[in-house]
């Protein structure tokens, strides 16, 4: 890597830690309060962006999955660095559900950026734990402190990959199964911007001039509304079994 790429890395780091974080009210969510639901729905956001940011479309399809199944499905949303609170929480929700009476429990897991990796992350840690994972859904997913954000772990059923290649911050082009015949892997589609979406406007300048891409796609509401689609096919009552043909309706 060159010293002016090494440059760019630090001052792209560096903007995020200081416009991310300029949010709605930054009050932490209680997430002691457990519903009894079938599906756990898990969204983590970017960079340094807080949990309850509504700028964020993270945040805002977290908030309208829970409006639209209140008593079908918990959504949770986390900090991309809260990872073991989030793991505490699955972990308990699990043990919970799987205690009562019902259909198999289920686990969504989705993100942006960091917290696209930090959703595989998420995911090797509850494999350890015997515990499932119905889907993960990576939208430009760049990994963090090294770690390997590209191999979906066993206990994975489904996952997707939607990306962006340009600029200083893009996401992560290919994942793959570690075992295909226990992971379906829906696919690798990558969004391409002429021009950012019109909904980029919420974001502070500098992140729209410098980040683009990455910028674009979480801004995105192509992007959002197949994400939404895949979480709400698998919430519906009937839906029992893989759906890989909301997938091939995505665009690229």
């Amino acid at each position: 890597m060159s010293r002016v790429q090494l440059s760019a890395q630090v001052i792209a780091c560096t903007l995020l830690l200081f416009s991310s974080g300029k949010g709605l009210a930054q009050n932490p969510r209680d997430h002691s309060t457990r519903k009894s639901t079938r599906t756990l729905v898990i969204g983590f956001v970017g960079g340094f962006v807080h949990s309850d940011d509504l700028r964020h479309s993270e945040v805002q399809l977290a908030r309208h999955l829970e409006a639209t199944y209140p008593d079908s499905a918990q959504v949770e949303v986390f900090r991309n660095r809260q990872r073991v609170n989030a793991h505490h929480a699955v972990v308990a929700w699990f043990n919970a559900a799987a205690n009562e009476s019902g259909p198999e429990p289920r686990i969504i897991l989705f993100g942006h950026s960091w917290g696209a990796s930090a959703v595989i992350y998420l995911a090797r840690e509850l494999e350890r734990d015997g515990i499932p994972v119905a889907l993960t859904i990576q939208v430009d997913s760049v990994r963090k402190h090294r770690q390997d954000d590209s191999v979906i772990p066993t206990n994975v059923a489904e996952a997707i990959n939607l990306y962006q290649s340009k600029g200083i911050i893009h996401g992560r082009a290919q994942i793959t199964a570690a075992d295909p015949l226990r992971t379906a892997v829906l696919g690798n589609f990558e969004f391409r911007y002429q021009k950012e979406p019109a909904e980029c406007r919420a974001y502070p300048w500098y992140n729209r001039l410098l980040f683009k891409g990455h910028t674009s796609i979480e801004c995105d509401p192509r992007v959002w509304s197949q994400v939404d689609s895949l979480i709400e096919t698998r919430l519906a009552p009937a839906a029992q079994a893989a759906h890989p043909e909301v997938a091939a309706q995505l665009i690229k």
